[in-house]
């Protein structure tokens, strides 16, 4: 019996400590792609990353940008899809902050507009356009309306705010709905744009980019896209950085 007890603690040794070296060595492996922690030379293709020393000033940081509206447009927003390359006044800010190592997040502030990363070519936006336009129709009382027989409740303006939350929001946002006189004006207001939010919702709101010696690591072909169902209109965007100067 102590024969097996001991064999059976001898394996279990052994394999931990198989375990626990081939861990280290993955996690060494994957730090040693973004940094450099030895002192000694290395052998890896990565002789460029930074040295740990150089690391050692971390930061994050919020900005918004503003989006403005195109020249050409009216100054009420017609729900139309708009795709804006906002590559370039990323790549600006990215340089102002400063950082070279580490994660860049831009997010939509809006209800309506959505964030995605591909390919800005005019016929291909005119496809998106498209594409979303037939997964998500606008009401037949929208401006943008293209069929009969397309409604949404959440275009009902008449019954909203439809709950108690729903009318806090609005006091938030500063519309006193309990008074008559804003709450016509408030639903006078609102757009019939339920299929602008449903479009928004098939995109996403957040997209996160790598930043490796300053620069974003998007390929080729690749842009940040802000995509505005609901314009056009002047936009804004959120721009999140967090790593190392």
């Amino acid at each position: 019996m102590r024969l097996l007890l001991w064999l059976t603690t001898a394996a279990t040794a052994s394999a931990f400590s198989v375990f626990s070296s081939s861990r280290t060595t993955t996690t060494t492996t994957t730090t040693t792609t973004t940094r450099h922690t030895s002192s000694s030379p290395s052998s890896s293709s990565h002789m460029s990353s930074p040295k740990l020393e150089s690391l050692t000033r971390p930061i994050c940081e919020y900005h918004v940008l503003t989006i403005p509206m195109p020249e050409s447009s009216n100054l009420q927003p017609q729900q139309e899809i708009h795709v804006m390359d906002v590559t370039p006044i990323v790549r600006d800010l990215l340089e102002q902050t400063g950082l070279q190592h580490g994660l860049l997040t831009v997010t939509s502030r809006h209800t309506t507009t959505g964030i995605t990363i591909n390919e800005q070519e005019s016929r291909l936006a005119r496809d998106l356009q498209e594409w979303l336009l037939q997964l998500a129709p606008p009401d037949e009382r929208s401006v943008a309306a293209r069929q009969k027989g397309v409604r949404y409740q959440h275009n009902d303006l008449d019954q909203r705010p439809e709950s108690v939350s729903e009318e806090q929001r609005c006091l938030e946002n500063g519309w006193n709905i309990h008074d008559p006189v804003q709450l016509v004006a408030w639903r006078a207001q609102e757009p019939i744009n339920a299929h602008s939010h449903l479009a928004a919702m098939l995109l996403g709101t957040t997209e996160s980019i790598p930043v490796v010696e300053g620069k974003l690591t998007l390929g080729s072909w690749q842009s940040i896209l802000l995509v505005d169902m609901d314009g056009p209109r002047e936009r804004t965007v959120g721009v999140q950085v967090m790593g190392y100067l």
